[in-house]
């Protein structure tokens, strides 16, 4: 079956357009310039950005070269695939790189990046998968067509850490065995880091403390072997530790020096020798652990995760970043210490770095939505970028105001006090907001008083009452380089999405509902009531004081978006329902923030179209601050 990239709808396989929603089947959008590209090529033909979806292949040979029934060798067979032939009968996944006969007439396993040509339709795997998460109807490794070697993902849990790779397809056929995951070989190599001068210890010690995390899930699967080999540690663009794929351990001297079974002395020696080849000057704190891991003074992971945070606190940063805990992505459980190795829900601690800034993006864009003949929502962006750059560093400095208001009052009614409203706090902010930091509470909610005073002294000019007073509601978001306030008045809401966190909801609405839920009714009763959705706060209809705008302050430590959105954007839980198809991918740079935003809106107009839409997105990427190492 063909999945729906929009809808999710479920189409035969010989469908080209999506009998749902008419979404195409055989194009998608380039996501730089919005050229229609067919999903069989690689790169736009516009802008030659890399458009298809690709697949990192693992094939390995099953047995020695050898002459096949029908009088063929497996060893002719592969040498059949050079860049451009298909690696699979149904002549779906095109390979971008040749392979070298020679390399697999040694029996030598093999790994290149191939082109999935339908990347709609469900793999077997993912079929299985999905109506067998834990595998057990599953039919016996290298029994059905399934290699042997794809035991270990087949076995991961449903909730897989981000470092570890999902498996996507895999088959055997002629002696020829091929997993395909997800291909991380543009990731940066750990190795880099880890050997570059500039790399401050505390980040060298992160990494070692994501390798302990994923050690505990790694354990039970006999694939520690993955983290002991070096080409394979790889950084996202969070500076996370992933992993290209999984390595199963098998018989004793399958890693040099190294006794089986692997524990946790392995880690330690790994390393050592890390260390020793990158010459980098070592701390004598680092050097005692290592000694303690040799002689078994530390013999669990709990140990070695406590060690590694002492000797963390021992060094010190001019920006005094925050040692406070955080929920990691990977599991802290592990055999060793009894912990329960699928329980996500434990907080783990680890070690914050202090961030800065990498780029900040944005866009915003509003609609009329399928039912309404005016526009009473309106936005404001902005943003104040700059940077310093030197041979040895680079500093970007960011400020930024993103105001989204959704009117009420009718015609000429709401769209005046939404339009007033955005305007009045840029003003405000342009004359207040001075210093490099953030404006006070005080100063924030002031700025929504003046903007609530400017609506409500138009209804008594014009006499206006009841229901036809104007009034808005309003979600402001103030951005100084890593630091972020939010206030907001009524229904708009602020949604924050990290590849860790996924996607929270920031603000709390200002309506019956809420209100009855926060003295302790419960939700469904709450909510049962005919003016549930009724707004308990907006600026224009009273004077302030009735007004209690909320105010939230918050850092980002990780690659970050924020939402602002209407009702007409997050009603019906459209963004909680679609954010991983909608959302998610506009983490990464290499995706159009202004197409995803536009994406978003057509979805909303789809289900949400009977009133206004209106988004604003902001895109902060950072990384860990140099200039406090030097």
């Amino acid at each position: 079956m063909l999945i729906c990239p929009h809808c999710q709808f479920e189409n035969p396989n010989d469908n080209k357009f999506c009998q749902n929603c008419g979404t195409s089947l055989i194009h998608k959008d380039c996501p730089q310039c919005s050229t229609q590209v067919a999903l069989n090529i690689q790169h736009c033909p516009n802008c030659n950005a890399e458009c298809g979806t690709i697949w990192w292949a693992i094939i390995t040979q099953k047995t020695p070269i050898a002459i096949l029934e029908d009088g063929v060798s497996n060893s002719s067979l592969l040498s059949q695939l050079a860049v451009g032939s298909f690696l699979d009968p149904q002549q779906r996944y095109q390979l971008l790189e040749s392979i070298p006969s020679p390399v697999m007439a040694m029996n030598v396993e093999v790994q290149v990046r191939v082109l999935d040509c339908r990347p709609y339709q469900i793999s077997p795997i993912e079929a299985m998968l999905e109506n067998d998460p834990k595998g057990l109807m599953m039919p016996p490794v290298g029994v059905g067509g399934i290699p042997s070697f794809a035991k270990a993902y087949i076995a991961l849990p449903a909730e897989i850490p981000a470092g570890i790779p999902r498996i996507h397809d895999a088959w055997e056929q002629d002696h020829i065995q091929v997993i395909l995951v997800e291909d991380r070989s543009d990731w940066q190599l750990l190795a880099n880091l880890w050997q570059d001068n500039t790399t401050h210890p505390l980040q060298i010690l992160h990494c070692c403390y994501q390798m302990i995390q994923l050690w505990a899930v790694l354990e039970p699967l006999n694939c520690r072997q993955s983290l002991l080999e070096l080409s394979n540690l790889r950084l996202d663009e969070d500076q996370t530790l992933g992993l290209q794929r999984l390595y199963v351990e098998k018989s004793a001297g399958n890693l040099p020096n190294i006794e089986q079974p692997l524990n946790i002395k392995a880690l330690g020696r790994f390393w050592e020798n890390l260390c020793r080849e990158s010459q980098r000057t070592h701390i004598g704190s680092v050097v005692h652990m290592l000694e303690d891991l040799e002689i078994g003074k530390i013999e669990t992971l709990a140990q070695l995760r406590s060690r590694l945070e002492e000797i963390a606190s021992e060094i010190e940063l001019p920006t005094q970043p925050d040692f406070s805990t955080m929920e990691d992505n990977y599991t802290t459980a592990s055999n060793d210490d009894a912990e329960e190795v699928n329980d996500r829900n434990e907080d783990a601690p680890t070690i914050l770095l202090s961030m800065q800034l990498k780029t900040v993006e944005d866009t915003g864009r509003t609609d009329v939505g399928r039912q309404r003949n005016h526009n009473e929502d309106y936005f404001g962006i902005e943003t104040n970028l700059q940077k310093v750059e030197l041979p040895r560093s680079r500093t970007l400095q960011a400020r930024g105001l993103y105001v989204l208001c959704d009117g009420m009052g009718g015609h000429a009614g709401g769209e005046v006090a939404s339009e007033l409203a955005v305007k009045t706090v840029q003003q405000y902010f342009q004359e207040k907001w001075v210093s490099q930091e953030l404006p006070t509470v005080e100063t924030i909610r002031e700025a929504v008083y003046l903007a609530n005073q400017k609506i409500y002294d138009l209804n008594q000019q014009d006499s206006r009452s009841g229901v036809g007073r104007m009034g808005t509601t309003l979600v402001m978001l103030l951005v100084q380089n890593t630091k972020v306030a939010v206030a907001h008045v009524g229904d708009s809401r602020l949604y924050r999405l990290t590849r860790k966190g996924g996607l929270v909801q920031v603000t709390v609405d200002h309506e019956v509902g809420q209100r009855e839920i926060s003295k302790g009714i419960e939700p469904s009763i709450a909510y049962a009531r005919p003016d549930a959705y009724q707004l308990t706060q907006a600026l224009g209809p009273r004077d302030e004081n009735s007004l209690y705008p909320d105010v939230e302050f918050f850092e980002i430590h990780e690659d970050t978006l924020l939402l602002l959105a209407s009702d007409g954007l997050s009603d019906n839980d459209l963004l909680e329902s679609n954010y991983q198809t909608y959302l998610e991918p506009l983490l990464s740079s290499g995706v159009n923030l202004e197409l995803g935003l536009s994406d978003l809106i057509d979805l909303a107009n789809e289900y949400n179209g009977h009133d206004n839409i209106t988004g604003i997105l902001v895109r902060v990427k950072v990384c860990p601050n140099q200039q406090s190492f030097q």
